[in-house]
Parts: C-alpha cells; structure tokens; sequence
C-alpha cells in the first residue's frame, strides 16, 4: 500500500497518480476520514459517484468500504457525472457525498471532489482529512458495527428534473462533444429530451481519452466541434470537461464563447426573475461582465477562482448566479446552486432557442482582445512566495485599480492583467485583456517587469 502523501489534498479537492500518489488502500482511509467527518456532522449517509476513469472502479470500492468501516450507510450511484452526485444530494435525503473523478486530468490521474454536510468542502477542511490520516485517528473511530451499502440509479431523476425544468421555444440542431469523458453517457439523451437534433462526438465513455483532453477550456480541444459544425447545418456547439461539471460553447462560424461571456447571456436573463441581487464572478474573467451586470440592475461581486470558494460565496451573499472562467457555471436560480455543465448547456439551448440567430447573439457580446491562461511553471511553494511578494512590492505604473482578493488584478483604463497562484499546481497563473493589441503588449511588458524584478530567473511565457 502507499504511504499517504499530503501533496494529493489540493485546495479544492483530493487529486493524485494513480499507482504513484493513490491508491485503493489511500481511497479506503479517505473514506474512514471522511465517514468520521460526516458521522460528526450529524450525518449518516453519503452519497457516491465516480468518472469513467480506468481506475474508478476500483477506488470507488475502496472508498466505499473505508466510508461503511466508519459505520456510515453508502448510495453508490456508479458511473454519473459530478453534478448527479451533487443533485444526489439535495433529492435523496443524504446532505453528503464523494464523486470519484479525475476532472480534466491527464488519464492516469484520479481523484475525489467532496460535499459534506451540504457544503462542498475546501481548504482546512480538506487539510483536516489528511491530519486525520496521517496521524492515524481514523482506525481508532472505527465503527464496530459496520454501515450498508446499496447502489441507486439517479439517471431518469436527473434528467427528467432539467427536462421538466428547461423549454425550448423551438427545435434546435447541435454538435455535443464529450472527449470520451462520463457526460457522453447521459448528454446526448438530455438534449434530444428536450427537442433538440444532436450529433454526437466521442460521447463514448473511454477512461483513456483516445481523440482529445476533455478540456473545453483549450481551444486545442474544440476543434472537432468547429470542423463539425462547418460541415453541417447545426447550429450551436457544446462541450463537456470529463466529469461534466463544465461547459464549452462554438458558435455556428467557429467562434468560441468563452464562460465569462456565456455569464452575460445567463445574468441577463437571471436578473428579470432577482433584480438587485448580486452576480458572482471570478478574478479572471472580462472586465465588460461588470458593468454588463450593473447595467441590468444587478449587483457584480469579484471573487476568488475555485468551485469550492465560489460556492460558500453564493450561500453567504444569496446570489442567484455565480460563474467562473473555467467553465463553471452555478444556477441558484430555478435550480440547486451548484456547477452543472449539462444543466448549463439546457439553460443556453432554452434562452438560445427564442432567437433566429444564435450565434449572432452570441457573437454580439462584449468582448477585447484577451489572452488565454498562461502558465509561469516553478518548483513546488514558490508560487505562492511570488505572488506573496508581488501584493506587498510590486509598483504598477498607469493602474486605475489594484484588486488583492485572488492574486493581483491590476486594472488599467484599456484593459488588465491578472497574476495569481494555482490552488492545485505550482504554477502562477496569468491573463492579459485589452482594446487593443498595442494596449495588451503594453500591460503584458508592465507584468513582466515587476515579474522579473522580483524573480529575475522567471522563464515567463509571454
């Protein structure tokens, strides 16, 4: 069995290596932890779900049995997407639950995204697991008396919830793109529900990911969709991340639209039934959602990047709508609060149908010349030492605005550049917007210049 490692408990989630940093012995003391955890709470059952990642299987067993060791009763759901262990949890009496997934990853990673108690855990809470591990409390809370398990179809509940809940006005024509990742087993069915005529790409579940990353944050991993969509008469195109808590959007010409835009279409529409209320957003998204809120009668609310942290932000402010660059996006509004790329995708097809052109509405919001995410790449901690020391010393010279709550956001009347700490890797994340090309070179050589004074051997990536 191998040795716990503290490196896998990231901010938001637990995610390792299969063979090298988890296992199915260190999936199994999850479940005891995370069983005390909950027992703790109040809570008695949870809630589980995994990917189709080659080793969900397995470490999904495993974490069953640590979780019924603890004396806690199991749901398993078996091969779902995130969003159907996190709707598990508010419709089958049972507040708590682990979707075994590896996200994004490259295959051979794996991992554990967590609801406990309502709330989907982050940060010390998370920390607080390890500890429990580590300094092997887990066997001592052993239940002598052990919990039940018994496996659940959530699917028809699932659907048939999005269904009763989203109309189109009329039938529409899409592309849907999976990657091979588990919304391709439930997708395609979805949104012929609905009325729409779909054709399906790689919507095969495949653990090994044979044709491209499911990652539709990389424009690398929309092509499929664009050339699709070139060669047919449909008229929209969406696309999931692996465990379907994520949604990517092309329009008919090849465009795509970016979350942080698809967050202008929703907050528009989610404004005429909460007028006044606040509309989340994160640190990287376009500085027009803003005032596109504003302007609707809504209140904008910047806030730190992380599924996790966008979520406990919503509950503390009521919000009715949150989203985050990545491509997650949170409906409190008509539906539960948490991240739901399908859902997601129900909402666009339904305000999307009422119009002759979509891609023309689509292609009409707001947008600059931006950068995708750009990534400085260092040894493991010193990320944060950077940034720490760019908040308290770096002088940006012309800035309108210095924003601290995730980073540095540094606004300046043309555009702005963001630096900030990965929560999950040791990289410092960056991303650059602007009116214009010559702005953004402007802001970009400004970056680099506090950059390097402060860490002159950074090897950076504009």
């Amino acid at each position: 069995m191998l040795p716990i490692s503290k490196s896998i408990f990231k901010a938001y989630d637990i995610r390792g290596i299969v063979g090298k940093t988890l296992d199915a012995g260190i999936a199994r003391q999850i479940g005891q932890a995370f069983g005390a955890a909950a027992l703790a709470k109040g809570e008695k059952v949870v809630v589980i779900g995994r990917d189709g990642r080659l080793s969900g299987p397995e470490l999904a067993a495993a974490l069953a049995a640590g979780l019924q060791s603890a004396g806690v009763d199991v749901v398993d759901l078996g091969l779902v997407a995130t969003p159907m262990v996190y709707f598990a949890t508010h419709v089958l009496g049972a507040q708590s639950g682990i979707m075994v997934t590896g996200s994004h990853n490259p295959p051979d990673y794996n991992g554990f995204k967590m609801v406990l108690a309502g709330e989907a855990i982050y940060g010390d809470t998370i920390q607080q697991l390890y500890q429990a591990i580590a300094s092997d409390s887990i066997s001592a809370a052993a239940s002598p008396i052990s919990g039940s398990y018994r496996q659940h179809d959530i699917k028809d509940a699932y659907l048939q919830r999005i269904i009763g809940d989203t109309k189109l006005a009329r039938p529409m024509k899409i592309v849907v793109d999976c990657g091979n990742g588990v919304a391709g087993a439930f997708a395609g069915e979805l949104y012929r529900a609905l009325g729409c005529e779909v054709q399906e790409l790689f919507c095969e579940v495949d653990g090994t990911f044979p044709n491209h990353h499911p990652d539709p944050a990389h424009p690398e991993n929309l092509q499929d969709v664009i050339r699709a969509l070139q060669n047919s008469d449909a008229e929209l195109g969406l696309a999931f991340d692996g465990d379907g808590d994520r949604l990517g959007v092309v329009t008919k010409d090849g465009q795509i639209i970016y979350p942080d835009r698809q967050l202008m279409l929703f907050a528009a529409d989610v404004l005429t039934r909460n007028p006044g209320r606040e509309i989340l957003y994160d640190v990287k998204c376009t500085r027009h959602l803003a005032p596109w809120i504003a302007e609707r009668g809504g209140k904008p609310l910047m806030w730190k990047t992380g599924h996790s942290l966008v979520k406990a932000k919503m509950r503390e402010t009521g919000a009715p709508l949150g989203g985050e660059m990545s491509g997650h996006v949170f409906f409190k509004d008509r539906w539960y609060g948490f991240d739901d790329g399908m859902y997601a995708g129900a909402r666009l097809l339904e305000l999307l149908s009422r119009e002759s052109d979509p891609s023309a509405v689509l292609n009409a919001l707001p947008q600059s010349t931006s950068t995708p995410e750009l990534h400085l790449t260092l040894n493991e901690g010193e990320n944060f030492v950077l940034i720490e020391k760019l908040q308290s010393d770096a002088d940006f010279v012309g800035a309108e605005n210095i924003i601290k709550i995730d980073g540095l956001r540094v606004e300046y009347a043309d555009g702005f550049g963001l630096v900030r700490s990965s929560n999950t890797t040791p990289v410092v994340v960056m991303r650059f917007e602007a009116e214009s090309e010559l702005a953004l070179a402007r802001i970009q050589a400004e970056f680099k210049r506090v950059i390097l004074a402060a860490k002159p051997d950074a090897v950076l990536p504009f």
